[in-house]
C-alpha cells in the first residue's frame, strides 16, 4: 500500500476568529480509480449569508483504489479505516461528533459491476457508522461524473476567489483522472450552449444569489489509465494470463504486466511493427474520435486550469516544476510526446507508458476537445496550497446546499 501525506494551510490560520465567528470541519474522501484521498478541511464562518473562509487542509493519499479490491471488499473497509486516523488526528475530539464525514465514488466504481461496487461501499459505510463522526445520510457514493466536473469548477473559482466577488469573470477546468475526465467551463456565447449534443452537456447552479450556466460534461472510459485499455485493445478483455495486448506506443522490447482495476494484463510493444509518435497517434486517436464533443468555443478568455494526470505526466516529461507547476501551451504536449515517442527505439525509457500518455494527453486536447496548439493552460495540483480536486466544491456544497440543477 503506497501513502502519501501533506499538510496544507493557508495563511497561518488567517488569525483566528472573533467570538461571533465559528471554527468547523469537514472530512471528505475522495475515492479515485488509481487511489483513495482524504481532505480534512478548518472553516472559518462568520456570516451565513456569505462563503466560509478556508482555514487550512489536511491531505493525503493511499494507493491502489478501492476498485483494486472489487474481490475483497473487506480491504476497502481496512483503507478507509486507516485514513480516518488522519482525521482523528486533525480535528479536536470535542468536534469529532459535529463533524461530518463523507465519501464520494468516481469511476473507479463506476466501471465496477454494480454488485461488486455497492459491496466495497457497503463496507466502506459500516466503517463509518462506527466511527466518532457525524455521519450524514447518503454519505457513502458513487457521484455522478458531472457532477465531478462542476465540483471542481467550484473548488477552483473558489480558490481564486471568482465566486466570492460574483463576477462573471471565471477559470475553466480540466480533469484527467484515471477512469473519466472532464471539462467545465463557463461560455460567453450562447452558440456555445445551442451547439451541444444534448442537455446533458449544459447544467446551472446557484451560489451566493449569482446563478452560473456552465458547459460541463464528464467522459467515462476516457481517464488516461482507461484509455490505456482501449488503446491496447483490452477493454473488456478481463485480464486474460495467455493474451498480449502490444502498441506502437511502447517500445519495442517492453513486455511486463500491467494492472487496474483490479485486473492484470499482459503488455508489449510491437516488435515486428512500427513504433513511434506517428503510429502511436493512430492507434490513440480511434479512443477519441467521435467521442469527445468540441465546444463551439475555447479560450477566448478562458484561462483552463488543468490537473491530476496533465499536472503528474507533465512534472515526468519535465515539462514543469514538481512542485510549482507552470503554464503550458497545448503544443509543449505534443513537442514532448514526440521526443520521448521517437527516441522509445534507440534507449526504452524508465517511464514506457509515458510516449502513449502524453500522446494521448496531446490527442484528448486538439483532437478531443479541439484546442490550439497555440493555447495556454495552467497546470496546477494545489491553488493556494489546496488540492485541486472536486472535494473542497463537495464539501462546500455539502455546507451551502449548493443548488445544481
Amino acid at each position: 500500500m503506497d501513502l502519501t501525506q501533506s499538510m496544507s494551510s493557508l495563511l497561518p490560520s488567517l488569525s483566528r476568529p472573533a467570538n461571533h465567528s465559528r471554527i468547523h470541519y469537514a472530512v471528505m474522501f475522495d475515492v479515485g480509480s488509481t487511489g483513495t484521498r482524504i481532505h480534512v478541511y478548518t472553516f472559518i464562518q462568520s456570516d451565513k449569508e456569505k462563503l466560509p473562509i478556508l482555514d487550512n487542509e489536511m491531505f493525503q493519499s493511499i494507493k491502489p483504489g478501492l476498485s483494486a479490491y472489487a474481490d475483497f471488499p473487506e480491504m476497502a473497509g481496512h483503507t478507509v479505516r486507516m485514513l480516518l486516523k488522519v482525521a482523528k488526528r486533525s480535528v479536536p475530539r470535542v468536534e469529532w461528533k459535529r463533524t461530518p464525514v463523507v465519501l464520494r465514488a468516481t469511476a473507479g466504481l463506476r466501471l465496477l459491476p454494480k454488485q461488486k461496487a455497492h459491496a466495497l461501499l457497503d463496507q466502506v459505510q459500516s466503517v463509518f457508522d462506527e466511527s466518532p463522526f457525524l455521519v450524514p445520510d447518503n454519505s457513502v457514493s458513487i457521484m455522478d461524473g458531472t457532477n465531478e466536473g462542476i465540483l471542481a469548477w467550484i473548488t477552483v473559482n473558489f480558490l481564486t476567489g471568482h465566486l466570492q466577488t460574483q463576477t462573471q469573470k471565471t477559470v475553466g477546468i480540466l480533469d484527467l483522472g484515471g477512469g473519466s475526465t472532464q471539462i467545465t467551463f463557463l461560455p460567453k456565447l450562447r452558440k456555445t450552449f445551442e451547439s451541444v449534443p444534448s442537455e446533458d452537456y449544459v447544467v446551472r447552479f446557484d451560489i451566493l444569489n449569482s446563478t452560473f450556466e456552465l458547459y460541463t460534461f464528464s467522459y467515462l472510459g476516457n481517464g488516461l489509465m482507461a484509455a490505456r485499455l482501449a488503446t491496447l485493445g483490452a477493454l473488456g478483455a478481463e485480464g486474460l494470463d495467455w493474451q498480449v495486448f502490444k502498441s506502437s506506443c511502447l517500445p519495442k522490447k517492453f513486455k511486463d504486466e500491467w494492472s487496474f482495476g483490479g485486473l492484470t494484463y499482459q503488455v508489449s510493444g510491437d516488435p515486428e511493427g512500427l513504433s513511434g509518435y506517428k503510429p502511436c497517434y493512430q492507434e490513440v486517436v480511434k479512443v477519441v474520435k467521435g467521442v469527445i464533443h468540441q465546444p463551439h468555443e475555447l479560450q477566448d478568455n478562458n484561462l483552463f486550469y488543468a490537473f491530476s494526470y496533465y499536472y503528474d505526466r507533465a512534472v515526468d516529461a519535465g515539462l514543469i516544476d514538481g512542485e510549482q507547476g507552470g503554464r503550458l501551451e497545448v503544443r509543449d504536449f505534443k513537442k514532448r510526446a514526440k521526443e520521448i515517442c521517437n527516441k522509445m527505439t534507440k534507449s526504452p525509457p524508465s517511464s514506457p507508458f509515458l510516449c502513449l500518455d502524453l500522446t494521448y494527453i496531446t490527442c484528448l486536447l486538439k483532437d478531443g476537445f479541439g484546442f490550439k496548439d497555440s493555447t495556454e493552460l495552467q497546470l496546477t495540483k494545489k491553488v493556494k496550497n489546496v488540492e485541486a480536486s472536486w472535494a473542497l466544491g463537495a464539501t462546500l456544497k455539502h455546507f451551502h446546499d449548493l443548488k445544481i440543477h
